[in-house]
């Protein structure tokens, strides 16, 4: 407790105060703090000087050290929370269950059949008085209980399946946003922010930082909390998502030292005192205010939706989602999605493709609309049909009068012939589509949180299947970053192992030690070993952490450097960024003269070095010709076998000359003097190369773009075998690539990019724009048949364009800014390449559970609308009675999604070409299955149907009067098609052809159980379902029937398959993508346009189609909720930056997000009805 002498003052009282926790025992209140950070620039410092003298005074008043942090104690810590809040903003509450359930109900058909049943219902008690009822056509007069008994169960047993139904819903939904509410923590969970306490630098979760703490902004962060800077290093910082300013603010003490929560740190770093957290913060004051507004603002935004959906769709949409998805963020404020720069552009940019790169809802959505309208079309046909049918044979062929008293009996036969076609409807209808994506894309989302990639949007995991092309970082990705000095160029001597320290004369030493101990980042430092005979741990720059090593392998201790110079005594530091590729630092010396260290990339530093220490550590000069020979002798040859090369420098400006003009660094940093040249070695991860390989087989062409040398890069990609010996691949510098795109104006052309792409597999000494440009140049490419579909991974704040321009963006979890992992789509939480081939195969999983559920939802889905439609159409009653159906369709839609979507992927995956955006859902394969399985069902089902009562010798069931009883022809046909839908799930598990069906059915204990599950209830529904199903027992040898017709389909599938796809030309293919996204140019515009014609057709009448609309809204809540990464992005960019549009700016339109935009769609229907 030593080190806390200093403290000492700042708690004294400590212990009485907890006794007493009211904002007196600080010297300032909350109310105090919050005014103050509401102020910026001058008028906060005015505040400052005027109330607390400077910043020192406001840490006096909040009683922490500026140097030592807080203690840590946790009664203080309590106390601070008590008087200044927590740093938490309170989720808005998730939809209760009762709420999802009462969602449910609102779906139409549900209703239209509730509506029926309850008629059906009413009538079934209405006896009409006396009269003779034969005279009504061919009621089943028996006895009179047992037709009220009969009439009432049919309408009560429908009633209780839309229960069923409606709760199976909402328990999926329930279910569903609990998983993703538990995603987003965990991501919250893992956002950790630097701070001192007691004079110890440590890492505390977001949520734990409280008012006083002194926290490390740097490079990258996204500041947690509000704060007064201390002490600042060249910081610059984006206050986009604030005030819609994309231009960096420059922070210092004496301009404007207010740093605010939710804000990026895009240059340098420094120490801030916490001042306001949680709801306090500006962020959380902002929110507060969208939260007060609630259910009102809502509906006031709603309205504005529908007027202006072009403008406002997006953040409507986001708005929505961050309502449906608050999960507790423990302050991760204003997640923005524009990543590092707030343009406007990119918000559109950020909202536009995410709905146009999902090829898969495109598809899905199309496919919908399509079955939707013909299965509305068939059950109108069914009713009409049945009621033509029943007034021609009742009134023209039997001649009866209508009679008052017969009204009810007629009523009846309409109320039924009405809820068979409904039927007919809710069976045609593929409600399960939206349901299987949402439970695929989940299950695996939650699997591939095992394999490390952690999943912000969900589409991303689908869009990765389709992924072409791979634009990888080197450093930390393809290598282990776990770098070390292993050459050094010291006192014009190359040695190709670390020297002993005595080789090297005292006056290099000097240099060495101090200009690496102070001009590496105070946060880079190397601890030791967690376990013993471990490796030491190095915490911060990787790159710095080698230098660090450097000196401690010299036998020497850059701590003590650092302890006699401690970060506050530094004159002027130029941090590190992209552009410069090097860092310095200014000392003042006592006797007023100044010194600066430099390093950086050594192609860079020795252009501006014009001396070099000689071998008795004196300067020489330096001339171009030596540098030449440098290059050739030692920075070659270190970067042809992998090593990154790096240049320590210094320069002297001495006392009597006036100080130099710190702002011009050009002027600043040159006429150096080098010390060293050191070669950093970066091993490649041991399981990359076979990574690739599979990647490459696959389908997949991977890129390295790094910023290191190009001989470097060149040699790691030979390593990882990104480039093979004798292949003629080109590797190109950033400088060179910018050359060969551009034109005489230095425009970028596409027609050069699409030159030089398809061959280039290294981008080096690239800068994030070279990225950004080369990433939008594939995408743009319109070279080859397909659309590429491009990911990228990223780890600095600069790759943010870049990652938000890719279909897919990659974050590093452990060395990724926050910056990058906001742009992201998924988070690496191991930094491992091999994880991106895992997601790859994810990917394609989802795509192939999806098709294997519309194998077999389209086969149920045909059969049962033709036995409904043709059994009705020659027997006036539907063979499948309206609760078997809900059934069936119970089966086919909720239990088949979870079954099929959830099967584990296999590395057969990856011995595949990418689908492409363009691939039909159902490939002309599946529709050989289809239409083949379809056709032995219905052969079945029909000889059953005609001939089941001469097969079995039982009474026919066809042309039953009003309440007959259940028949156990009827119950035969039911049963064997339930069987046969049974067996063919087990036929669905395959749609490339394949001959082994059970092939790994025992790895996904979810599928055995459902066939189980569902085999046990047909069971107990046959033998036990009676009158409200409409069922009859069946004896051991019926069941053995209908299991055996059930079996056949799984013969008959073998029989499918050995019929060669491609003799059967006349199969169509189904599901196919949006057709014009070949067309660069327009291709954003017609996404939209597609959307709009999507909208169009939803609007002309097909009402009933909206129960698909409903569900496809439900289930696209979460996944809206999900996709944009559910906090409070929309709401507070409502001053977008009109000045800083730049790159693709030109042809972006914001999308309407009809159908799958949870709000507008349901603002549709509102409207519509």
């Amino acid at each position: 407790m030593g080190d806390m002498a200093n403290n000492s003052v700042a708690y004294s009282g400590v212990k009485n105060a907890v006794k007493e926790a009211n904002h007196g025992d600080f010297g300032v209140t909350l109310a105090e703090l919050r005014s103050l950070m509401e102020l910026r620039a001058t008028d906060a410092l005015h505040k400052i000087q005027e109330c607390y003298g400077d910043v020192h005074g406001i840490c006096t008043k909040l009683k922490t050290s500026p140097n030592e942090g807080l203690s840590g104690n946790p009664a203080d810590i309590e106390r601070r929370e008590a008087v200044f809040g927590k740093n938490f903003i309170p989720p808005k509450k998730p939809k209760t269950f009762l709420q999802l359930v009462w969602e449910a109900l609102q779906d139409v058909t549900l209703i239209i059949l509730e509506i029926a049943a309850v008629v059906s219902l009413g009538l079934s008690f209405y006896q009409p008085p006396g009269g003779n009822e034969s005279l009504c056509g061919s009621v089943n007069v028996g006895e009179e209980e047992e037709e009220s008994e009969a009439g009432w169960i049919e309408g009560a047993a429908i009633l209780l399946s839309v229960v069923c139904v409606v709760l199976v819903t909402a328990f999926n939904d329930w279910s569903k946003e609990k998983q993703f509410r538990g995603l987003q923590s965990r991501i919250e969970q893992e956002q950790k922010f630097t701070v001192i306490r007691g004079g110890q630098v440590i890492q505390i979760p977001v949520a734990d930082i409280i008012v006083g703490d002194i926290a490390q902004v740097k490079y990258g962060d996204l500041l947690p909390a509000d704060g007064v800077l201390i002490q600042g290093n060249d910081l610059k910082i984006d206050e986009s998502s604030l005030t819609g300013e994309s231009d960096h603010v420059k922070k210092s003490l004496d301009r404007d030292p207010m740093l605010l929560s939710g804000t990026h740190v895009m240059e340098g770093s420094g120490r801030m005192v916490v001042t306001a957290v949680g709801v306090n913060s500006q962020t959380g004051i902002i929110f507060t205010l969208l939260g007060a507004g609630g259910d009102e603002e809502e509906k006031e935004k709603e309205k504005k939706d529908k007027k202006s959906k072009k403008q406002d769709g997006a953040v409507e949409n986001r708005n929505k989602a961050k309502a449906q998805d608050g999960a507790a963020m423990e302050m991760q404020p204003l997640k923005s999605e524009d990543g590092g720069d707030g343009d406007e552009k990119d918000k559109k940019r950020a909202n536009l493709p995410k709905k146009e790169k999902s090829v898969l809802q495109g598809k899905l959505t199309k496919l919908a609309v399509q079955i939707g309208k013909a299965g509305l079309l068939m059950s109108a046909i069914t009713v009409i049909i049945l009621v033509l049918y029943f007034v021609i044979d009742t009134f023209w062929v039997q001649k009866r009068p209508w009679l008052a008293e017969c009204t009810p009996i007629y009523i009846q036969y309409f109320v039924k012939f009405f809820i068979i076609g409904v039927t007919v409807l809710v069976v045609a209808v593929p409600e399960g589509l939206p349901l299987a994506v949402t439970i695929s894309l989940a299950y695996s989302v939650k699997k591939m949180m095992k394999d490390n990639n952690l999943v912000r949007h969900l589409d991303a995991c689908e869009t990765m299947g389709n992924a072409t092309a791979i634009c990888s970082d080197k450093t930390g990705t393809l290598t282990m970053n776990r770098m070390t000095v292993v050459q050094a160029y010291i006192n014009e001597k190359h040695y190709k192992k670390i020297p002993e320290p005595e080789a090297i004369p005292e006056k290099t030493m000097a240099y060495l030690v101090t200009g690496i101990s102070v001009n590496c980042a105070y946060t880079s430092k190397i601890l030791p070993p967690e376990k013993e005979g471990g490796l030491p741990r190095h915490v911060g720059n990787k790159t710095e952490c080698a230098l660090l090593g450097l000196l401690l392998d010299l036998k020497r201790d850059y701590q003590d450097v650092r302890n006699e110079i401690p970060e506050e005594d530094l004159y002027k530091v130029y941090t590190f960024n992209s552009v410069r590729k090097s860092m310095s630092t200014v000392l003042k010396n006592s006797d007023g003269s100044f010194r600066i260290f430099s390093k950086g990339a050594s192609e860079i530093v020795l252009k501006k070095c014009f001396k070099i220490l000689s071998a008795n550590g004196e300067p020489k000069v330096f001339r171009p010709r030596d540098r030449d020979d440098i290059v050739k002798t030692v920075i070659e040859p270190m970067a042809s076998e992998g090593l990154r090369t790096i240049c320590l420098a210094f320069r002297d400006f001495p006392a009597g000359e006036p100080e130099p003009e710190w702002d011009n660094e050009n002027d600043i940093v040159t006429g150096l003097t080098c010390i060293a040249v050191v070669g950093i070695e970066d091993p490649v991860r041991p399981e990359v190369p076979d990574a690739i390989k599979k990647c490459q087989r696959a389908g997949i062409t991977v890129r390295m773009v790094t910023g290191d040398n190009i001989n470097t890069a060149r040699a790691i990609a030979l390593k990882c075998g990104i480039l093979n010996p004798g292949e003629d691949f080109l590797c190109l510098e950033g400088k060179d690539f910018n050359r060969r795109i551009r034109n005489e104006k230095g425009e970028i052309e596409q027609e050069r990019i699409d030159k030089i792409w398809p061959k280039l597999r290294v981008l080096a000494r690239s800068s994030p724009t070279d990225k950004h440009t080369l990433v939008k140049g594939i995408i743009d490419s319109t070279v080859f048949e397909q659309r590429q579909v491009v990911a990228v991974t990223g780890d600095g704040t600069n790759d943010g364009p870049a990652l938000k321009k890719a279909d897919v963006g990659f974050a590093m979890g452990i060395a990724g800014t926050d910056v990058a992992k906001e742009a992201s789509d998924i988070i690496l939480t191991d930094d491992n390449f091999t994880s991106i081939v895992k997601a790859v195969m994810w990917g394609r999983n989802v795509y192939d559970s999806i098709s294997k559920f519309l194998q077999f939802q389209l086969t149920v889905n045909v059969v049962a609308v033709i036995v409904a439609f043709t059994g009705a159409c020659i027997t006036q009653d539907s063979p499948l009675k309206a609760v078997q159906m809900l059934w069936v369709n119970l089966i086919m839609d909720t239990l088949a999604s979870l079954a099929l979507a959830t099967e584990p992927p296999t590395e057969s995956l990856l011995l595949r070409k990418p689908y492409g955006r363009n691939k039909p859902l159902i490939s002309r394969t599946m529709m050989k299955n289809i239409l083949g399985h379809a056709f032995y069902q219905l052969v079945v089902v029909f000889t059953l149907l005609f001939a089941g009562e001469k097969i079995f010798d039982i009474d026919s069931g066809r042309n039953a009067p009003l309440h007959a009883p259940p028949s156990e022809h009827y119950t035969i046909v039911f049963n064997t098609f339930v069987m046969m839908q049974l067996f063919n799930e087990i036929n669905a598990r395959k749609i490339h052809g394949e001959r082994n069906v059970f092939e790994g059915i025992f790895n996904n204990a979810i599928f055995c159980s459902i066939v189980l599950g569902t085999f046990v209830v047909q069971i107990i529904i046959v033998q036990f379902g009676g009158k409200p199903f409409s069922c009859s027992e069946l004896s051991i040898e019926q069941w053995l029937w209908s299991i055996f017709l059930g079996m056949g389909t799984l013969l008959w599938g073998q029989l499918i398959s050995t019929i060669p796809t491609s003799r059967l030309k006349f199969l169509k293919e189904a599901g196919h993508g949006t057709q014009k996204e070949e067309i660069p140019e327009e291709e954003l515009a017609e996404d939209v346009e597609e959307i709009d014609h999507a909208e169009r057709e939803l609007r002309r009448g097909q009402i009933l189609w909206f129960r698909g609309l409903n569900r496809i809204q439900t289930q696209m809540d979460v996944v809206n909720a999900f996709q944009s990464g559910s906090t409070i992005q929309g709401a507070l960019r409502r001053q977008p930056s009109i000045a800083s549009q730049h790159h693709d700016v030109t042809n972006i339109s914001t999308p309407t997000h009809v159908v799958f935009s949870s709000t507008t769609a349901s603002t549709t229907v509102g409207s519509e009805w």
